[in-house]
């Protein structure tokens, strides 16, 4: 869908952000931010964990023939666009690799938008985040597509609240986000305990509109609604502000150590499937 169409589909008291990767062209990105303050957006999440998007080598092998987004203008007519090697590279064009924090101030006289950066991974980065004047930001791996290895945003999370708290940092000045994982209403309690304002959910919401399309969307949603009340009422938090960093355990969050129990259903009830004929 262009972005035209999607803004057209949205209700009239519905509430939308928008992701940028900025143009090397700069003057591309700033016509784009400016049809989105036109169109109502209400905040600009800046992609900054992507100077040069990762080596996945499963879109590389699909490579990418379908016409690019109408955003692009001229690029596709002027064969600026690499083909070869999938998506990923063919996106690729179209993203600075040199934007650095010297370019916040022009973020911020290009749009009177809320702008936030995406894709921040230490507690470092959210502080200078911060004092820059910026809104907020997400903290993010880009899900997994990245850097191989590193932090997912939940784990990223308590260092970054305890730094905003000691560099003056309140929920009201300045919003934290948190994408990556997020399957079940139990994992958006925990980013909630742990200081994040919301989550993001990606290959959830890929999976149901590609399996049962809109109606999907709308299941998927009501099933982490249910999961997050039942949760909620199992921890004794009649509401959200009631959600606190004690209700969660992070001694063992560093170290990845997860003690989980046995699923005796699918290890001893179960006759595990075995070959007609043995070689």
């Amino acid at each position: 869908y262009t972005l035209d169409e999607m803004l057209a589909a949205r209700t009239p008291d519905q509430q939308v952000f928008s992701q940028l990767y900025v143009n090397p062209e700069r003057s591309r990105s700033e016509e784009y931010v400016k049809k989105l303050e036109e169109a109502g957006v209400q905040a600009l999440f800046v992609t900054v964990d992507a100077p040069q998007l990762g080596r996945r080598e499963k879109d590389m092998r699909n490579k990418f023939t379908q016409q690019g987004s109408d955003v692009q203008g001229d690029d596709e007519d002027e064969g600026a666009v690499d083909r070869s090697q999938g998506a990923t590279r063919a996106i690729s064009s179209y993203i600075d690799p040199g934007l650095n924090w010297e370019d916040v101030p022009w973020l911020k006289s290009i749009t009177k938008m809320k702008v936030l950066l995406k894709g921040v991974q230490c507690a470092e980065d959210a502080v200078m985040a911060f004092k820059a004047g910026l809104e907020g930001c997400v903290l993010s791996n880009h899900g997994g597509r990245q850097l191989d290895t590193c932090r997912p945003g939940i784990e990223v999370l308590p260092e970054v609240m305890e730094a905003l708290k000691e560099a003056g940092a309140t929920k009201e000045s300045f919003a934290v986000f948190i994408d990556g994982g997020v399957r079940r209403g139990g994992d958006i309690f925990k980013a909630v305990a742990l200081g994040a304002q919301a989550v993001g959910v990606g290959r959830p919401v890929l999976y149901s509109l590609a399996s049962y399309g809109m109606n999907g969307i709308v299941r998927m949603v009501h099933m982490l609604q249910d999961e997050l009340q039942m949760v909620m009422r199992l921890s004794g938090t009649p509401n959200i502000p009631s959600i606190t960093e004690k209700h969660v355990i992070i001694t063992n969050l560093a170290d990845h150590i997860v003690p989980l129990p046995t699923d005796f259903l699918t290890q001893r009830t179960y006759q595990g499937l075995e070959p007609a004929a043995k070689l």
